[in-house]
């Protein structure tokens, strides 16, 4: 039996989306803070404290949720958008942070658990855990570009996340490993393994522009990149407002080894 709320949803748009979830009386959509655009008039909002689940966890519980959530940048709390109708369908509409796509995550077909970056998390169906990935690996965890800690979604329900530029979907056979930008992974089911490598070659590390690491994935699961992360976008727009750099020059390869950004 399903423990979270089942939602019905649209996603709208290409480069710039939006998700219109559907609610029957008394489902409900949980959110971050920033992400609504508009609602119907029998919708009711609320702020919560924690990860809006509605697990029966108690204040120090709550606090608990409320403060790893603090870990990953987010907010303390939580916004709930609950159909208060009678028999009547509302619908709730939340927006694209940035030029990118909405990723639409079954959580039961994947598994019940999905790791992704920390600030991908949209939205998702009452009942999905929103919490902490810790990374058990030190390399990972200092030259991962996401670090220790990393977002995860739990439960049975719908979950959205977004992310920048065109997403690719990668189904990982057991064994096979696919190297990465640590920027440009959005996310990845429980079983893969995520590992750190070093760039091999000086000429590579120094010269390259990529960083001194790259990710490795390890399958079996399933992955999720994206071509254009927000930081390598925003690291862009912030160069060529500074009047621009050289690429390839031996400050911009030595400037960039550690950041992984690919600039």
């Amino acid at each position: 039996m399903l423990r979270n709320h089942e939602i019905d949803y649209k996603i709208h748009g290409e480069e710039m989306q939006c998700v219109e979830i559907e609610l029957d009386p008394q489902e409900t959509v949980i959110a971050e803070s920033g992400s609504f655009m508009f609602m119907d008039d029998g919708i009711n909002m609320a702020t919560v404290f924690g990860d809006g689940s509605g697990r029966a966890e108690g204040f120090f519980g709550k606090l608990m949720s409320a403060g790893k959530r603090m870990l990953t940048g987010e907010s303390l709390f939580m916004t709930t958008y609950t159909n208060e109708t009678q028999g009547q369908k509302q619908r709730v509409t939340f927006a694209a942070p940035y030029a990118g796509k909405i990723v639409p995550m079954d959580l039961t077909a994947l598994g019940g658990k999905v790791v992704c970056q920390k600030d991908s998390f949209l939205c998702a169906a009452k009942g999905v855990q929103v919490g902490i990935e810790f990374q058990r690996k030190l390399g990972t965890g200092l030259f991962g570009g996401e670090g220790f800690i990393m977002q995860k979604l739990e439960g049975d329900g719908m979950a959205f996340v977004h992310a920048g530029g065109y997403i690719l979907e990668r189904e990982l056979a057991v064994g096979e490993t696919l190297r990465v930008d640590t920027g440009c992974i959005v996310a990845f089911t429980h079983r893969v393994d995520y590992d750190i490598q070093f760039v091999k070659g000086v000429r590579n590390m120094v010269f390259g522009g990529e960083g001194l690491f790259f990710a490795t994935l390890r399958g079996p699961g399933k992955v999720w990149l994206q071509s254009l992360p927000v930081s390598r976008l925003a690291a862009k727009i912030l160069s060529y407002s500074s009047g621009g750099k050289e690429q390839g020059s031996i400050l911009g390869g030595l400037g960039n080894m550690l950041d992984g950004d690919g600039l």
